[in-house]
């Protein structure tokens, strides 16, 4: 009677490891909640990681540390083997501190030194080198490779600059480039376009198998003629982070529709990101399957949003009804303005990425998951 329960005992043992195996097989993509900032943890099936940017700065530092913690505890990790500073505003550079404090990192990430020194940012950038100072630390450049098993993550962007040559299988001439129009004004603050820290952005383009994603962070919309003129130097893409939040000084169309996203993530703010001029832009793009949201945006109303189930985060003390109208926001200046309030529940969106170019977007908020299959469909 003995092989009668060794047998199930072996087939249970079996299953077991297999199902492991099965859920190891796929990059993992968290975008997660930093109210307006942006935070991004990338788990490639080796188990090796990626985090991009780590939340906001100030008394927010801790609760987006605290959210990107529960992303890391969630994907079973031990330790960050890469940290990509994207540029050095405080929504994106802010938790960096906090976050080491709870997690080791092994490399530190950046486009080098600050061209926007400012009395709020200068301290917390001393803290910041302090930390690389004791681990690996590697000023980026557009060509560069990040190390990941089973990854070909690129850097296309750093420094005000990007990539001369195009990525392998792009390179086409972009029909988007002869109608650009460069920004004199920037959009959002209303200030001369110049050389501030988003144009220093850290940009990413990643490879895994036949599934491809680009970030450039907050690479502006002048620049991203620069990368992407006169031929797309980048190709097509399956998921576009949208750059900036979603806002309209990033995101031209020489850009996102030249890339053909299937899959578009905005991590934008309650009050910060999808302004109805960037996302006529997003909406439009060709090929285009989906636009998710971390947040449902006041600035782009039920007007210039995707329903409900595509919105892991909604509007805190909200009234009986969504308002219809976009609500007119008030400028910002080059710095990024203080986080909402908000800290209830924090829900991300997940992506599970398969090499056949297979992938699926799953709200934390509700549950919602849908699946992109492989290849970039008839439209």
């Amino acid at each position: 009677m003995r092989p009668l329960i060794v047998f199930p005992l072996a087939l249970a043992l079996s299953a077991a490891l297999v199902a492991q195996t099965r859920t190891s097989k796929t990059l993992d993509i968290y975008v997660i909640d930093v109210e307006g900032g942006n935070s991004q943890l990338y788990v490639s099936p080796s188990g090796e990681s990626v985090l991009i940017d780590t939340g906001n700065i100030g008394p927010a530092a801790v609760r987006d540390a605290d959210r990107i913690m529960a992303a890391v505890k969630d994907a079973g990790l031990k330790q960050i083997d890469h940290l990509i500073t994207t540029h050095y505003h405080g929504d994106h550079v802010g938790g960096v501190v906090e976050v080491a404090k709870r997690v080791p990192i092994l490399e530190f990430i950046d486009h080098g030194p600050n061209v926007q020194p400012a009395a709020n940012i200068d301290p917390h950038l001393q803290q910041y080198a302090a930390l690389y100072a004791k681990v690996k630390h590697r000023v980026a450049k557009p060509g560069d490779k990040v190390a990941i098993s089973g990854l070909d993550w690129r850097i296309v962007t750093a420094a005000g600059q990007a990539i001369t040559s195009a990525l392998p299988g792009a390179g086409a001439s972009n029909p988007y480039c002869a109608a650009f129009k460069p920004h004199v004004v920037n959009p959002v603050s209303l200030q001369p376009v110049g050389n501030t820290e988003d144009e220093q952005s850290v940009g990413s383009h990643i490879t895994f198998g036949k599934f491809r994603v680009l970030y450039v962070a907050d690479f502006t919309w002048n620049k991203e003629f620069e990368l992407n003129c006169p031929n797309n130097r980048i190709g097509t893409v399956d998921l576009f982070m949208a750059s900036r939040h979603g806002q309209p000084s990033s995101n031209s169309d020489a850009l996102v529709h030249a890339i053909r996203p299937r899959v578009i993530i905005t991590n934008n703010g309650p009050n910060k990101g999808g302004q109805p001029d960037a996302m006529k832009i997003l909406f439009s793009s060709p090929g285009l399957q989906d636009l998710w949201q971390i947040h449902f945006s006041r600035l782009g109303g039920q007007e210039y949003t995707v329903p409900g189930m595509f919105i892991a985060n909604m509007v805190d003390n909200q009234g009986p009804a969504m308002p219809v109208a976009p609500m007119t926001p008030t400028p910002a200046g080059a710095q990024a303005p203080a986080a909402p309030v908000h800290n209830g529940t924090a829900y991300w969106i997940k992506v599970a990425a398969q090499t056949d170019g297979t992938f699926t977007v799953t709200n934390g908020r509700n549950g919602f998951s849908k699946t992109y299959s492989a290849g970039r469909g008839t439209n």
